[in-house]
């Protein structure tokens, strides 16, 4: 079973501005998955300028992966 314990969504129209709010989502749950310590994080691009950022169980614990729909 997949958990999401918590999800970022990101919509953005500038290329420069996306990078900024995916480099703060993914701190953000660095941090939240430091405390937990079973959960990475699954960047997933949805269509252009829209993204989700979330901890999850599919990615093991200090990693980071990106998902393409």
């Amino acid at each position: 079973m997949t958990i999401s314990t918590e999800s970022i969504e990101i919509q953005v129209d500038n290329r420069h501005v996306l990078d900024d709010r995916l480099n703060d989502a993914v701190r953000g749950l660095q941090q939240l998955a430091m405390a937990a310590g079973t959960h990475g994080i699954l960047l997933t691009r949805h269509k252009p300028g829209h993204y989700t950022a979330a901890l999850t169980d599919q990615v093991p614990f200090g990693m980071t992966r990106e998902l393409i729909h």
